[in-house]
């Protein structure tokens, strides 16, 4: 698919509908904006060549969302370095810098003034600048006339579900990277990029959750297809914005052209005065220690594996040699979404329903230490059991009085506006069949591997993802999902959460690569089941390592970040 231009014009009917006409007058965290530190908007300039030196009178370089100009001011001051006896006409086309905010916006206006006027400029040539530079407005929906050869900046971090309806319609139906749930700085990625002139660079510092997730294959498939990421610097744990930011930070430099090595950094502990030396490594190609080569990360809309290279070489090799979990004979799923749990969950004594209309459930809190413990809770289940279709309820006079009483909130769901026939569902279909099921439970969000042993007794809640087997023992399995090599294949794969957690989700879990069970000899068959809720971990990962075949070195390599 060809990249779409922005040079291009408003969608008619909705000028209007633009970011100014809802948050020129807003609060930052309204808007999504953070204020970047001068230390990291310096290492984006000097990554993307926006330096002294570089005849910046022929570039060109662009700021989106430039709030009070953390990145403007310091681009201005190097060019005015750079050519310092240099006209109001050579200046003009230099820069450009948009900013949805008023108080911004006069804010960044003041400080342009400032500088020029100290630089010798006269009144009406400030004038002139400062209206050729600034531009009060939605630079998603603003036109453009050219291309620039630098972009750079912080986009706003901004949840889809945080956008009013109406932009967000208008962003969807301009941008076709605001996929799924795409957050508000992906459409920043695709009009930045797609305004740059052919081998011009944009260095981005941002939430880094498109390079794995879903919302971000678009945004992969158009860089892979046209442009080429030349550099890639871990910055979580930085201290690189003023105030705090919960969201996983990188910087990012890419360029619209060709190649194939990609210049990494990975979780380091950087700080601030060591960016300029870090930049001049990265810029010359000097030998660091903290830098990787890394080459064809960019595989269409496939996650991009920018982390542990070594980790990676080793998962890539258990990946072409051994089948996937589900392959060996494993299935995985998720637990029941009811869609008002405080209605559908409680004690046996707070459903006062016929026993037959509940089943025994597992939460997350029903957990420890990697054992089942549970705490009395029921979800309701209103199907038939296995068969299609919900029951009658005046065939439960007790579970017909039940849902009576919580008809409103059972109502209020989306699923029964949507279905008001069937309007007591749940949000899943509840396959009665499965608590009698022996199974593995796993929490979706956790630091380490928690794997629990359910014999056939409950029914999984939807923050736990399960696995049943109809060739490994589940005891067996069990051991091999406790130890490092299932973290690291969910690693490589998943988004860090707060806390350095990471989401044992069911796509990560299906990567995970398992040895048949029928090729183990049943001396290592009997020590992985013997294993399962032992607390001797070094066991565990002796016993892991011989079954996998990998030798110290290549099990080291599995630790997580």
């Amino acid at each position: 698919m060809p990249i779409a231009t922005q040079l291009d014009i408003p969608l008619p009917g909705v000028e209007s509908l633009d970011a100014v006409h809802y948050w020129a007058e807003s609060a930052a965290e309204t808007r999504g904006e953070v204020f970047t530190k001068p230390e990291v908007a310096g290492f984006i300039l000097d990554l993307v060549g926006w330096r002294v030196g570089k005849n910046l009178l022929s570039k060109r370089l662009l700021e989106p969302s430039c709030g009070s100009g953390d990145f403007l001011m310091p681009a201005l001051r190097r060019l005015l370095e750079d050519a310092p006896h240099a006209t109001t006409e050579q200046l003009e086309p230099c820069l450009c810098a948009v900013e949805v905010n008023r108080v911004a916006y006069d804010s960044l206006k003041q400080r342009v003034s400032v500088e020029l006027e100290q630089s010798g400029f006269s009144t009406p040539e400030i004038q002139t600048l400062t209206d050729a530079w600034l531009h009060h407005a939605d630079f998603l929906s603003r036109p453009f006339t050219t291309r620039f050869t630098h972009v750079v900046g912080n986009p706003p971090y901004l949840r889809i579900e945080s956008l009013p309806r109406p932009l967000m319609q208008r962003y969807r139906a301009q941008f076709r990277t605001m996929y799924d749930r795409a957050d508000l700085y992906i459409a920043f990625f695709e009009k930045g990029l797609s305004l740059l002139e052919p081998e011009g660079k944009l260095g981005y510092i941002c939430a880094n959750r498109w390079i794995k997730n879903r919302y971000g294959g678009p945004l992969r498939e158009m860089i892979a297809e046209a442009f080429h990421m030349e550099t890639y610097v871990d910055f979580t744990g930085v201290d690189a914005f003023h105030g705090e930011v919960i969201a996983y930070p990188a910087v990012t430099v890419i360029r619209n052209g060709s190649g194939n090595s990609t210049r990494v950094i990975e979780k380091e502990d950087i700080y601030s005065e060591a960016l300029p030396e870090l930049a001049e490594c990265l810029l010359n190609h000097r030998p660091d220690p903290r830098i990787k080569e890394m080459n064809g990360i960019a595989d269409s809309r496939a996650p991009w594996l920018l982390s542990n290279a070594s980790r990676l070489t080793v998962i890539q090799h258990l990946e072409r040699t051994l089948p996937t979990l589900e392959e060996a004979g494993c299935k995985v799923g998720i637990g029941v979404a009811t869609g008002a749990d405080k209605v559908y969950i409680g004690t046996d004594a707070e459903l006062d329903v016929e026993p037959e209309r509940k089943l025994r459930l597992l939460t997350r809190r029903d957990l420890k230490n990697n054992r089942v413990e549970w705490t009395g809770k029921y979800v309701l289940n209103p199907f038939d059991g296995d068969r299609p279709g919900l029951v009658d309820p005046h065939d439960f006079p007790r579970f017909k009085a039940y849902l009576d009483t919580h008809r409103d909130q059972i109502q209020d769901r989306h699923v029964a506006k949507k279905n008001p026939h069937t309007w007591f569902k749940t949000i899943d279909r509840i396959y009665p069949a499965l608590s009698g099921t022996p199974k593995l439970v796993i929490p979706d969000i956790q630091g380490e591997p928690q794997v629990a042993y359910d014999n056939g007794e409950f029914y999984p809640h939807h923050n736990l993802y399960y696995i049943t087997a109809s060739e490994w023992d589940l005891r067996a399995l069990q051991t091999v999902l406790r130890s490092r090599l299932a973290n690291a294949f969910v690693a490589t794969y998943s988004l860090r959460m707060r806390g350095d957690c990471l989401r044992f989700q069911a796509q990560y879990l299906r990567r995970i690569r398992l040895p048949r069970w029928s090729t183990l000899s049943s001396e290592l068959q009997t020590t992985l089941k013997s294993l399962a809720e032992s607390d001797d971990i070094p066991r565990i990962e002796d016993t892991v390592r011989s079954l996998y075949g990998l030798d110290e070195t290549d099990w080291n390599a599995l630790c997580a970040d």
